[in-house]
């Protein structure tokens, strides 16, 4: 019993590290993205969810199209969203997805969308273009 106990400690304390550099990169992101988030919006349309990218415990960005993109919060209830492997979203609306009607759904979870940003995601662009242009060392974010 000793022998596997030993190992399992291990495994989860280099685990640990992993996680803070992805939270720190998560909040990189979501930073990234709140600087281009527009006011609140009550829904948007969606024919399918094309990309998305989770950016914190309670956070989504989401693309509908090339350059649609939207930035979601989820109420605080949700665990581990900065885990997930794959989301849904559910769509009450025909659609169309609405906050505080509609959640994102992963893992056999379902949590509630409480706010949906759309993001200028081509000024996004333009300005990272930019940046990298002005310092060709630079590294991009996404």
């Amino acid at each position: 019993m000793r022998k596997f106990f030993m190992p399992a400690i291990v495994a989860l304390c280099a685990a640990l590290p992993a996680h803070a550099d992805t939270a720190a990169y998560m909040a990189q992101q979501l930073a990234r993205y709140q600087k281009y988030a527009q006011a609140p919006v009550e829904r948007f349309p969606m024919v399918s969810l094309w990309q998305w990218q989770v950016v914190g415990k309670d956070n989504v960005v989401v693309w509908t199209g090339v350059n649609t993109v939207y930035l979601i919060t989820v109420e605080k209830s949700c665990n581990n969203l900065g885990w997930a492997r794959g989301i849904g979203i559910t769509q009450n609306t025909s659609m169309h997805v609405d906050a505080k009607f509609d959640s994102i759904v992963f893992d056999h979870q379902t949590c509630r969308i409480s706010q949906i940003q759309p993001l200028d995601y081509k000024a996004l662009q333009r300005d990272e273009k930019s940046a990298k242009s002005d310092n060709p060392q630079a590294v991009g974010g996404e």
